[in-house]
């Protein structure tokens, strides 16, 4: 029998509510405690479960052995060094932080602490994307040419949420920088990124882009075309082709069902799901068993502090080939 490990969360929001939730229902986990210095728990989380402001609560707790760390992004890097401190092992939701040195700081306390570090791309473990993988690791492909990557969103984020997100880049592409690499198992070398404002011009009074596309040079020779919007009224569009010698694996849209509906009027089908949490559920809950497995077995985390800090690296590179309009080359980790 797999023994239980006890889980605290740190940060009560929308993507703590979610983790929190999955905790509830995983067996061999028990959620001791929940914090954030903003929400009001009166109705989370449906169970009982002691709840505070202050994350001492959790990261104080001996019973506490693992932390999911869920709080907003500028606070992940010092609770992350915190709770590996605390000798306890830490799942943080991307990014660590904006800044590469700090990452390294912080990647540095938690080796010296001898914990386990999980970085949160859960879309590694979507079964649809982990399929395409599988093509790629089992010769179905060949050699890879081309990555191609659709990731946009049904609507675009607050201006105010903008202008703390550090960034397209950095915040909604680093996904797709980190499915480059997972998909083709290979680095990234060189980034050439082109952006516009096409949206909100709000997103673009706050510095920032709604619509980009980004070319990617892999060490392995292959070419990986990504191209985000921050708006695709029909719903989430999330696609990946990958096209090699031998042939192709492609990953549609996910849909509420797969009726196709055809008529003297035409052939229509159901729009994509909506957003991120129904699209990605069940990544939501693999990646989490994920991490309790590797803490159960003594595992490296299948997602670990070096992926975490390479998709900033990349992200940080198309930001500047935006700014410079040319190729930049990615910094070394």
């Amino acid at each position: 029998m797999n023994r239980t490990t006890v889980v605290g969360v740190i940060g009560a929001g929308r993507i703590g509510r979610v983790h929190g939730n999955n905790l509830l229902r995983m067996p061999s986990v028990r959620l001791k405690a929940v914090t954030d210095p903003y929400v009001d728990f009166a109705s989370w989380p449906p169970a009982p479960v002691a709840t505070a402001k202050e994350p001492e609560t959790i990261l104080e707790d001996q019973e506490i052995e693992a932390v999911l760390i869920c709080s907003p992004t500028p606070t992940h890097a010092d609770l992350t060094e915190r709770a590996a401190r605390a000798g306890k092992h830490v799942f943080c939701e991307k990014p660590i932080d904006l800044d590469p040195e700090r990452i390294r700081r912080t990647l540095a306390v938690v080796a010296d602490s001898g914990v386990k570090l999980q970085v949160g791309f859960n879309r590694r473990f979507d079964p649809t994307f982990a399929r395409v993988r599988r093509a790629v690791t089992e010769g179905e492909v060949g050699e890879i040419h081309l990555v191609k990557i659709t990731s946009r969103d049904p609507e675009a984020p607050p201006v105010a949420y903008v202008k703390t997100s550090g960034g397209i880049f950095l915040d909604m592409t680093i996904h797709d920088f980190d499915m480059v690499r997972f998909l083709t198992g290979s680095e990234v070398e060189e980034v050439y990124a082109r952006g516009a404002v096409l949206i909100d011009p709000a997103i673009g009074e706050a510095g920032d882009v709604d619509t980009a596309v980004t070319t990617l040079k892999m060490a392995n020779g292959a070419i990986a075309v990504i191209e985000n919007s921050r708006q695709a009224v029909y719903g989430y569009d999330q696609r990946v082709e990958v096209f090699g010698a031998a042939g192709s694996a492609e990953a549609a849209n996910e849909t509420p069902n797969r009726v196709t509906v055809s008529t003297g009027a035409g052939v229509r089908s159901d729009k994509p799901l909506y957003f991120f949490l129904e699209r990605y559920q069940a990544s939501f809950v693999a990646e989490l068993e994920a991490f309790f497995a590797s803490i159960r077995d003594d595992l490296q985390p299948p997602v670990g502090g070096a992926d975490g800090l390479m998709s900033v690296l990349i992200g940080l590179a198309a930001s500047r080939s935006m700014a410079e309009n040319r190729p930049v080359r990615v910094e070394t980790p």
